[in-house]
């Protein structure tokens, strides 16, 4: 069974949701792409880049865009299957370039309903731990969970992925 147009795989901090994304692309017998939005300010963030990169192996052609998604989205050709990695520091780029976020949603679904191949899209649940403390978190705590729901609704599949393990919230694993 091939992917849907959209899949969405959401899950906490080290879920194991990119591993199982990068699954999910790699089933898809498709040539594999990966779409970054990650932005490296520090070691911390370099190292974790590295990991990613060196788990996924070769074979992948990687886009490195971490605002405007759209042209990478447009050159994705049917023979494609691209990964965005991920829509919570893709989200955090736009909130801290105090960019609108309902026209940057906007514009981010409607490249997704216009590219050529599938989607996946990794995004962190990032709405059942505490109320953070300050206005900033809060508002994007509200911003990636109103995402995500869109995110979700226009998918044919849904994974929430915790501990390693899939949890399929809507549509069918391929």
């Amino acid at each position: 069974m091939p992917l849907p147009k959209l899949s969405l795989v959401l899950g906490g901090a080290a879920s194991g949701k990119s591993a199982f994304a990068e699954n999910l692309v790699l089933q898809s017998g498709n040539a594999p792409v990966y779409l970054a939005t990650a932005q490296v300010f520090d070691d911390e963030m370099a190292q974790k880049v590295a990991r990613h990169r060196d788990m996924r192996g070769t074979g992948w052609t990687t886009i490195e865009e971490p605002l405007d998604l759209g042209p990478a989205l447009a050159a994705i050709t049917p023979r494609q299957t691209v990964l965005i990695d991920c829509a919570t520091l893709w989200l955090t780029n736009v909130v801290l370039g105090e960019h609108n976020v309902g026209e940057h949603t906007d514009a981010l679904l409607a490249a997704i309903a216009t590219c050529q191949g599938p989607v996946v899209i990794v995004s962190n649940e990032v709405g059942q731990g505490i109320v953070p403390d300050n206005a900033l978190s809060r508002k994007f705590r509200n911003a990636q969970g109103a995402l995500n729901q869109r995110i979700a609704a226009e998918a044919g599949l849904v994974v929430a992925v915790m501990a390693g393990l899939p949890l399929v919230l809507k549509g069918t694993l391929p």
